[in-house]
């Protein structure tokens, strides 16, 4: 929901161009370059095409341009067993990948500010927010969390299955941050439909990746839960702000707002 993409075609190859405001383009730059880390390793990622001078962008008015190679394939099924089991491999893989990676557009953990003045959206908003990220911050006093760079939106349509070559590709890297790895798996999770519906998910990434199992376990419920704060905070600046880029209806932001509050009242 952060750029505007359009499919370009120069004779047989096939490129992807997106446009993010000015104020992603560090961010949109460091995702890229994760793109492009994790393409030398021979995980298909969508990495750059590189302008004349060296630039993963080109700066527009407004905004900035990158082109990115095609990665094609099926989007994995949240609700697939088999899906998810890819699912968390390759989201585990690409941790072990990333390690030690840096960029000085990466975001630092973390961004959400509970006295933020587009929590007074809606009552329930700060308190609810509020609490989420509390409890983040006794789990960060109580545990040593492994971090390291991170997809930040690791949504099963992120996963590309290519069926003539087996081959799962990683998309849409634009939401990259630093910090726990726990948190892309929570945000896997979340979209898996929670902990319940996420087994499958949860033990490849625990085969894969680099956290151990009792991190993991430690660490999931209250990352899952703060991921939800990230959703009501999202939506509710975006609401606040009438941002509608990347969706056809603002309604869209009101069911993602609604959809975290729900969340985080049963969860």
């Amino acid at each position: 929901m952060t750029s505007v993409t359009f499919m370009v075609t120069v004779g047989s190859d096939r490129y992807v161009a997106k446009v993010v405001p000015t104020a992603l383009q560090s961010q949109f730059e460091a995702g890229l370059s994760m793109a492009e880390a994790l393409s030398r390793v021979n995980i298909d990622a969508g990495s750059p095409v590189r302008t004349v001078d060296g630039s993963l962008t080109t700066p527009l008015v407004g905004g900035a341009l990158g082109l990115l190679r095609f990665v094609g394939g099926r989007p994995l099924d949240a609700c697939d067993q088999l899906d998810q089991q890819w699912w968390g491999d390759r989201l585990g893989a690409a941790h072990r990948k990333l390690a030690g990676f840096t960029h000085p557009g990466t975001p630092r953990w973390h961004w959400v500010r509970p006295d933020a003045e587009h929590l007074d959206l809606e009552p329930w908003l700060r308190p609810a927010v509020g609490s989420a990220v509390a409890e983040l911050t006794r789990l960060q006093v109580t545990d040593r969390l492994s971090v390291g760079a991170l997809h930040g939106d690791p949504a099963a349509e992120a996963f590309l299955l290519d069926p003539a070559t087996g081959r799962i590709g990683i998309i849409d890297w634009g939401s990259c941050v630093t910090g726990p790895h726990v948190y892309d798996l929570a945000s896997a999770v979340m979209y898996a439909g929670g902990i319940h519906r996420a087994a499958a998910l949860i033990e490849a990434y625990s085969a894969a990746g680099p956290v151990p199992r009792g991190e993991i376990e430690a660490a999931l419920p209250t990352l899952l839960r703060f991921r939800w704060a990230v959703q009501a905070d999202y939506f509710a600046q975006r609401i606040t702000t009438r941002d509608t880029t990347g969706i056809a209806d603002p309604a869209e932001n009101i069911k993602g707002l609604h959809d975290a509050r729900d969340a985080l009242r049963t969860g």
